[in-house]
């Protein structure tokens, strides 16, 4: 091409990008109605009253936003909360939740309007409120920096947590796990304060809502045991004898108790159950005992040779 024909080429590519320019900003300036999902936070709960929803926790909002919240929306992946007024339920059994939608959109930015919601009308089941102490269960996503992990038990303060609600929904409940505790490239104890999930359990109480944790986190090393071999399962046996008797562990220990464990503190063993059916020449090492927060490496060997006398 020649000068001419490349500067027009090269305006009508100038012209084209302020076109598009120009068209994206008037998209995400316009208003449009846009569905979304939303999540129940129930509050103005009835006292001495124990309810259970009907429906699902997760309701839909219709919401008028620019395109550019409507853009933001789709990158967040968190559902977002939408608090419910339950003073309605002294005296029914339901809530008109379209009637709410004025105490909805207090919750929401100014440039945001919702507009409708489904559904239209909540319905709840009421039963006799019990309460009792469950454990707490922390609950950990954390990479360690190498050669660290957790050493001992996590710390929990306090140890239970006083649940109350209705008494089918109570008496399911084992334990409260905690929201999950996460850490990147760890070598050094956690404490922090997490408060308890409450997901789907938006009819029970909790007291207190979050705890004090303390993750116990040390520097692993290796450590090799000779551990003695039991038999199992050899009673039909005038004697049994293994070759060898004894099994090498690589173990995987923390340097605080490093002289701690002892092969009392191990068990392999290997087992003759069926051993004649199935006509196995050697029989595989089975590790049956190791303490908490030690890691087995290795075994050496993993299948040994046997001699029965019957």
């Amino acid at each position: 091409m020649n000068k001419s024909q490349k500067r027009k080429l090269a305006m009508f590519a100038k012209c084209m990008l302020i076109s598009f320019l120009a068209w994206t900003f008037f998209a995400v300036s316009n208003e449009y109605t846009y569905q979304m999902r939303a999540s129940l936070d129930y509050v103005n709960l009835p006292e001495n009253k124990a309810f259970h929803p009907q429906q699902s926790d997760t309701v839909s909002l219709k919401v008028s936003m620019t395109g550019w919240q409507v853009l933001m929306t789709k990158f967040q992946n968190d559902t977002p909360k939408v608090q419910v007024d339950l003073s309605g339920l002294k005296n029914r059994n339901w809530i008109v939740f379209s009637n709410q939608i004025g105490f909805i959109n207090r919750q929401f930015p100014s440039e945001k309007r919702v507009l409708a919601v489904r559904p239209d009308t909540l319905y709840f089941d009421f039963s006799k409120q019990s309460q009792k102490k469950v454990p707490i269960k922390p609950i950990t996503s954390i990479q360690f920096k190498k050669q660290f992990d957790i050493i001992d038990d996590i710390l929990i303060s306090p140890k239970y947590v006083t649940i109350s609600g209705p008494n089918e929904d109570v008496a399911k409940i084992e334990y409260i796990e905690t929201d999950t505790i996460r850490g990147t490239n760890v070598s050094v104890d956690i404490r922090t304060a997490s408060y308890l999930n409450k997901a789907q359990r938006t009819n029970i109480n909790f007291y207190p809502s979050n705890v004090q944790v303390v993750v116990p986190i040390g520097e692993m090393t290796e450590k090799i045991l000779e551990v003695p071999l039991k038999v199992v399962n050899a009673e039909k046996f005038t004697s049994v004898r293994t070759l060898p008797s004894k099994v090498t562990l690589t173990l995987l220990v923390s340097i605080k108790d490093y002289n701690k464990w002892t092969p009392r503190d191990f068990e392999a063993a290997v087992d003759l159950e069926n051993w004649e059916d199935n006509q196995v020449q050697y029989l595989p090492v089975l590790i049956t005992k190791v303490p908490k927060y030690c890691k087995v490496l290795s075994v050496e060997p993993q299948n040994i040779d046997f001699f029965v006398r019957k």
